[in-house]
């Protein structure tokens, strides 16, 4: 039976699995981590692009093989591996990827990639299920330091450039502290107790609870129901707005007219907002319930994809950091919805392989990032891609006002 160790050891889980998740959101710094790599006459702006659209990809493509390695070599085994085959990627990335657009892809977005989203599966899915009372506050606080990262690390990047450590040295830090960090949470992070007992979940007064029956649904299921396509593509719009932005929040700054050191410091307040829409959702999914959440996530996302496009056709940074902070917030509210979605609507026990499907979202929201990345290219300047993503906020508000039980 459990003890109140038991209970109270879940704190410090949830703690390892912030910090790990802080290291792991590296990726998302693309837009400050790629600097280097623009200088070298060999990468265009569409090949850097692709890049963050293939990290994004295989990202996802990890954390579907991710529950599978669990059931195979176990959560410990799991992460640990995730973790060398990370940091590995990003020692190589300014070693073999300066060689060329192909190199790049191979080591950052297909290494890199496939690592951190190996082990963001088996961390999200092994932290939650110390908390079956506060599944939206685990996950967004979870998510809070994955989106964080930009802020911290990538930021620190930024300075570790222009030191004597320089591009090569700063990537190779950055690949050990990866793969050190993540192997010591392989031996922190494990599954509770199989006779623990939780405490009940509590439901406050102004939730919204919902009425279908509650029960535990396979992959094979779940995908058949028109709800999860729906709620799917609804993501795929939500998340579409802000990974666009990510992949070019730095370029966009310089173009409303900030200076070089502001447009890095935008990037990472984008993050933190980012890390902070993932908390908030976490706590709003808990107290409003899931209904609320997918609205109100939507209504903010035309927000600020409307703010972001009133600064780019005014030029004014003022409205431009504003659209940044909308934007980081309701970026993040997509991974939290999506985590506190998938196992209020199809349970927990399948949760790890299903969470992996739900997050196909992000690989689709990222060939939009290329898209956007196109449309600039072709239109000179950024109105035509904020209407595009003005249009995808649009659909996933009307999408999410149809989902009503799995």
């Amino acid at each position: 039976m459990h003890t109140e160790k038991n209970i109270a050891k879940r704190w410090a889980i949830l703690s390892a699995g912030v910090c790990t998740m802080l290291f792991a959101g590296i990726i998302y710094a693309w837009s400050i981590l790629k600097t280097p790599f623009a200088a070298e006459s060999s990468f265009t702006s569409s090949a850097l692009a692709l890049n963050f659209t293939l990290t994004m990809s295989f990202f996802c493509i990890g954390g579907f093989l991710s529950s599978r390695l669990v059931r195979l070599i176990g959560t410990r085994f799991t992460i640990l591996s995730a973790g060398v085959l990370a940091g590995l990627g990003f020692v190589l990335s300014p070693i073999v990827g300066v060689k060329g657009p192909m190199a790049l892809y191979i080591t950052y977005a297909v290494m890199s990639g496939l690592g951190i989203g190996i082990a963001y599966i088996a961390i999200i899915s092994t932290v939650n299920a110390w908390f079956p009372d506060r599944k939206g506050l685990s996950s967004g606080i979870l998510m809070m330091g994955f989106g964080a990262s930009t802020l911290v690390l990538g930021n620190l990047s930024d300075k570790l450039f222009a030191t004597g450590l320089g591009f090569r040295g700063t990537y190779t830090a950055i690949g050990v502290a990866l793969c050190v960090v993540i192997a010591l949470a392989s031996f922190v992070i494990k599954t509770p107790p199989a006779d623990t007992v939780f405490p009940a979940e509590k439901k406050k007064a102004s939730a919204k609870t919902e009425n279908f029956e509650i029960r535990d649904y396979k992959p094979g299921e779940m995908v058949k129901r028109f709800t999860f396509w729906r709620a799917f593509v609804a993501l795929v719009c939500l998340t579409a707005v802000g990974s666009s932005v990510i992949s070019f929040a730095r370029d966009l700054a310089l173009f409303v007219g900030a200076e070089t050191a502001l447009a890095t410091t935008l990037v990472g307040v984008l993050s933190v907002c980012n890390g902070l829409g993932r908390v908030i959702t976490g706590a709003v999914f808990d107290a409003k319930g899931r209904k609320f959440t997918m609205i109100s996530a939507s209504v903010l996302t035309v927000v600020a994809a409307c703010t972001t496009l009133v600064a780019v056709k005014t030029g004014s940074l003022v409205v431009l950091v504003a659209g940044l902070c909308l934007t980081g917030i309701s970026y993040g509210t997509s991974p939290t919805i999506s985590a506190a979605f998938t196992s209020a609507f199809y349970g927990q026990k399948y949760f790890a392989t299903n969470l992996s499907i739900s997050n196909f979202n992000l690989m689709a929201a990222s060939f939009v990032a290329t898209a956007c990345s196109r449309l600039l290219t072709s239109s000179g300047g950024y109105t035509a891609p904020f209407v595009l993503l003005l249009s995808l906020s649009g659909a996933a508000l009307i999408l999410n006002f149809s989902i009503k039980k799995p």
